[in-house]
C-alpha cells in the first residue's frame, strides 16, 4: 500500500509518501513541504498548494491519501487556513479517484507513538525510527505527514473490515418495508 500523507497548512503543507503493509517494515518514498508566502492572497496560496500536491501525486502515484482531520482550535484564522489546505488535498485526490482518509492528530500520535498526547519531538523520533531514517524529517510538518501515512497503513485494514461489517449489517439486518403491500 502506498499512501500520501498530508499535514495541511497554508504556510507549510507537509507531504510524505510511505509504502508498506501493517506488520512489515515501512519505506519512505519521499518527504517535503509545499510552502506559500504568508503575504500572498489566500486564493493564490491555495493554487500553490494544489500545484504542489498535484506534483507529488504525479511523482509518487499513491493508492490512498491520508489527511489530518481539522480540529477546533482557539485561533479561528489558523483553523480556517488549515481547513482550506485540507480541502485542496481532498479535492486533488478526489479528481484522481483516490480514496481519502481523515485522521485526527490524537489518532496519528497514538498510532505512531502509543500516546495520543505525544509532542512533536516524540512523533518525529518515532517516524525516524519506524522508517529507519538517519534524522527526523524537518520541519515538523514533514514528519507529521509521514506519521499520517504510517497511521493510515496501520489502521486501514481494521477500518476496511469495520466498514464492510457495517455495510453487511445494514444489508442483512435492515427490515424490508412492507408498507403498501397487501397481505
Amino acid at each position: 500500500m502506498r499512501v500520501l500523507g498530508v499535514d495541511p497548512g497554508l504556510t507549510r503543507c507537509g507531504i510524505g509518501v510511505v509504502e508498506g503493509i501493517g506488520g512489515r517494515p515501512l519505506r519512505m518514498l519521499g518527504v517535503g513541504v509545499v510552502r506559500t508566502p504568508a503575504d500572498a492572497l489566500i486564493s493564490d496560496r491555495l493554487v500553490l498548494i494544489e500545484r504542489g500536491i498535484e506534483e507529488w501525486l504525479d511523482a509518487h502515484r499513491p493508492e490512498f491519501v491520508a489527511v489530518e482531520r481539522v480540529f477546533s482550535q482557539h485561533n479561528v484564522r489558523t483553523v480556517m487556513g488549515t481547513a482550506q489546505a485540507s480541502a485542496v488535498a481532498m479535492l486533488c485526490a478526489a479528481r484522481r479517484g483516490l480514496p481519502v482518509a481523515l485522521h485526527t492528530p490524537s489518532e496519528v500520535k497514538a498510532a505512531v507513538t502509543g500516546s495520543g498526547r505525544a509532542d512533536k519531538a516524540q512523533v518525529g523520533a518515532m517516524v525516524t525510527r519506524l522508517l529507519r531514517l538517519d534524522a527526523p524529517p524537518r520541519p515538523a510538518d514533514a514528519a507529521d505527514a509521514l506519521a499520517l501515512a504510517i497511521c493510515h497503513i496501520w489502521r486501514a485494514p481494521a477500518q476496511n473490515r469495520l466498514q464492510q461489517a457495517v455495510a453487511a449489517h445494514r444489508t442483512l439486518g435492515s427490515p424490508r418495508s412492507t408498507k403498501g403491500r397487501m397481505s
